[in-house]
């Protein structure tokens, strides 16, 4: 299932991709520090959601309280572990 997600406190401007059987995959970024989130991305291919979102969750960009890759935390645990 595709989601769609609108992240907030960040660069990037959305955030999409799949999960099929709890394993994510196509996450794209639009917007953002473009070699860090498709690095994020590449990382995240083929991993468990929950996985992806114990990792990625709390990581802060400068001073900011939150991050791309929080950003994407937040998405996977609002879809999916809905």
């Amino acid at each position: 299932m595709q989601y769609n997600y609108n992240p907030s406190g960040v660069c990037s401007r959305k955030i999409s991709f799949e999960v099929e059987d709890g394993i994510v995959k196509n996450v794209v970024f639009t917007g953002g520090c473009a070699g860090n989130t498709q690095g994020i991305a590449k990382l995240c291919e083929g991993r468990r959601a929950e996985e992806i979102a114990e990792i990625l969750e709390g990581i802060k960009c400068g001073f900011k309280n939150t991050s791309c890759p929080d950003q994407l935390a937040k998405a996977i645990n609002k879809f999916v572990k809905e």
